[in-house]
């Protein structure tokens, strides 16, 4: 499965992909992050986009449930 970082405190959206089977590790925004085939974050700032080095999905306005499908769906697009 995936490697994905998610970003603190959304420990319950760690959990949650830990259950599809995915590596999942926490990082903090200030952090150096890198490595991973897909982050989960608060929300994308604008202008900061070149922040990570592989795909993020922004969980802005969405439920774990939602946040669990785009990632779902995002990692199916890269294959």
């Amino acid at each position: 499965m995936a490697k994905i970082a998610v970003e603190e405190p959304f420990d319950d959206m760690k959990t949650a992909l830990e259950e599809k089977g995915h590596e999942v590790t926490m990082f903090n925004t200030d952090e150096n992050v890198t490595g991973y085939d897909l982050g989960v974050v608060r929300a994308i700032n604008e202008g900061h986009n070149d922040e990570f080095t592989f795909p993020v999905v922004a969980m802005t306005g969405m439920s774990i449930n939602d946040a669990v499908e785009a990632v779902e769906s995002r990692l199916s697009q890269m294959q």
